[in-house]
């Protein structure tokens, strides 16, 4: 079969297999379907060898003081805590604020609240703890303006999918490096409202060298150059899976910005309290992610922030 037409025919089967087990999963009993994830999670860690080499060589780096069985076992339960968080993705159309409610612990939401409501434009600072697509959704359905740049995936499928899934919430996807992206960033937040970005991976975009677990990576810049120059307020929210099988959502204290505030300071801030979420649970991140990568061609250069 050709290039092309092998591509549209992998095209149209994501599609129509998206289509497929999103319309069975919202069917499926929550803790039914999160069981079932967690088993498909302990399948893939036993077969998906590369990932798990990875993320085990990943948790050296990150805990070298750990042993070989306690890195594997997180490496397992990091999959099957996936395996429940694909699941989850499929029956978000069910949750609605009181279903949320029932099952989302949220931390400090009255400030957050409070900003929006007064018209204030409000950075969000996270990363892929927990099952941070449960945060963007919970979030969404506070009912204000809510948008969130987004990495493009390789499928256009699945872009569309997650797109729409979060839109079921109210929240606005923007795609990183469309055409007008600069611009919808700005209004988003002169308008009021809260624009979220994820900055714990490894992307090919402007980048300065923070301390994660002890070692230099490159970390998105740009949402904290943004955030000082519209002066906007900023705050973390990250979530975590609770052992009942809840989330808790925990949003931050906000701290406004000035003009004259460092981006990389700010960074260097987010970054550390997103590590010490990690450090909470670190079985809830993506360690399989290429965190610690070189890339010269993004690194904008370091200014006193404890990396030399």
């Amino acid at each position: 079969m050709a290039g092309p037409k092998l591509r549209a025919f992998r095209a149209r089967a994501l599609d129509r297999g998206l289509a497929l087990v999103s319309a069975l999963g919202r069917r499926i009993p929550l803790r039914l379907g999160q069981s079932l994830g967690r088993a498909l999670g302990s399948f893939a860690f036993r077969v998906v060898r590369r990932e798990r080499r990875k993320a085990l060589a990943n948790l050296t780096i990150a805990f070298p003081e750990w042993s070989d069985a306690q890195r594997r076992d997180t490496v397992r339960a990091m999959f099957r805590h996936f395996g429940m968080s694909l699941f989850e993705l499929v029956w978000f159309p069910n949750m609605d604020v009181a279903e949320r409610d029932r099952r989302t612990v949220i931390e400090g939401a009255e400030p957050l609240l409070a900003l929006l409501d007064a018209g204030r434009g409000v950075v969000v600072f996270t990363a892929h703890c927990g099952n941070w697509e449960w945060m963007s959704y919970s979030v969404g359905l506070f009912g204000r303006p809510t948008a969130v740049l987004q990495r493009e995936r390789d499928a256009p499928e699945m872009n569309r999918f997650i797109t729409e899934l979060r839109a079921r919430s109210g929240v606005r996807t923007i795609d990183r490096g469309s055409g007008g992206s600069g611009r919808e960033l700005i209004l988003a937040l002169r308008r009021g409202g809260i624009l979220a970005f994820l900055i714990d991976q490894n992307l090919r975009t402007d980048s300065v060298r923070i301390p994660f677990f002890g070692k230099p990576a490159l970390t998105p810049i740009g949402p904290a150059k943004l955030a000082i120059r519209t002066e906007s307020v900023v705050v973390d929210i990250l979530v975590e899976r609770l052992p009942d099988g809840r989330h808790r959502l925990r949003i931050g204290t906000p701290l406004e910005c000035r003009r004259d505030d460092d981006p990389v300071e700010l960074t260097t801030r987010m970054t550390r309290i997103i590590e010490e979420q990690i450090r909470r649970v670190p079985e809830q991140w993506v360690w399989m992610h290429d965190r610690w990568r070189d890339r010269p061609q993004w690194d904008v250069g370091t200014r006193s922030t404890g990396t030399e």
